[in-house]
């Protein structure tokens, strides 16, 4: 359309195309030239759809960049009274308020709130994700809290609404082995903690700051090597000057003692 509206007519376009000039992406859609610029083919999902798309679900995840990777597929949603199908596009059909779309990069995508509540029946992560969010002031408990109210029938409302009753807050967690340690802390009633919390310059894993304990959940990858040993004793090293204790724990040891683990937290935690 905005090529046949500066005045291209259609013969031209398919000179365009077959002289490769032209790339189509989706129908009536196209790169100019043979290397796409960035975003270009979500630009290209929104041209393809209409005015009223966004991006969204893991789409929308990416570019908030609350996701590493960028998904093979692209995630747009229009509004329930549309149809489409385009090839290598999600399409995804529900009702979006104005408040619920923004724009990144140029892009109509969902905004975090509701992204985060359109991913949540299915994310493996979600803990992680709604704590990823507060990290980076994207989405707070009470913007989330008001995306339930307005669609509290929403597939994934009920594990949304259960992670943020969670005591303490949703926690940040970045291996299996730190999961299954806040696990353990939950399982075993404890409050008062936080994952991969920042302290006098540190990122670590589990902190209870009132009582000046560190956890560290070690794995043998990450602590191989002799740059990585050096940077682990600093840190250690730092931080018991600065009146921490820190603990170190392992994911076998979680795993295969959970309750030898708890009762050396707890020892620590009295002391």
């Amino acid at each position: 359309m905005q090529l046949l509206s500066l005045g291209a007519s259609r013969d031209q376009i398919d000179d365009r195309i077959k002289r490769r000039h032209l790339h189509p992406i989706h129908r009536g859609v196209y790169l100019v030239g043979p290397i796409p610029p960035q975003y270009a083919y979500e630009q290209a999902a929104l041209l393809a759809l209409g005015r009223e798309a966004a991006l969204s679900h893991a789409t929308a995840l990416y570019l908030w960049h609350l996701i590493p990777s960028l998904p093979t597929s692209i995630d747009v949603t229009i509004p329930p009274h549309k149809t489409a199908h385009r090839a290598r596009l999600v399409i995804h059909r529900a009702p979006l308020e104005r408040k619920d779309i923004r724009r990144r990069h140029g892009l109509a995508l969902t905004s975090p709130p509701r992204t985060i509540l359109d991913v949540a029946a299915t994310w493996d992560e979600l803990e992680s994700l709604v704590a990823e969010a507060h990290y980076r002031h994207l989405a707070s408990d009470q913007e989330l809290r008001a995306q339930l109210e307005r669609n509290p029938h929403k597939p994934g409302a009920p594990r949304l609404r259960a992670i943020l009753q969670l005591p303490g807050g949703a926690q940040r967690t970045r291996s299996p082995a730190e999961r299954e340690m806040v696990s353990l802390l939950r399982a075993a009633g404890l409050t008062g903690f936080e994952a991969n919390a920042r302290i006098h310059g540190y990122e670590v894993d589990v902190l209870f700051r009132d009582h000046d304990l560190v956890i560290e959940v070690d794995g043998y990858d990450a602590h191989s090597g002799r740059v990585a040993f050096e940077r682990d004793r600093l840190k250690r090293a730092t931080l018991t000057a600065h009146g921490l204790a820190v603990m170190a724990v392992t994911g076998r040891q979680i795993r295969d003692d959970p309750q030898g683990v708890l009762a050396r937290i707890l020892s620590a935690l009295a002391a």
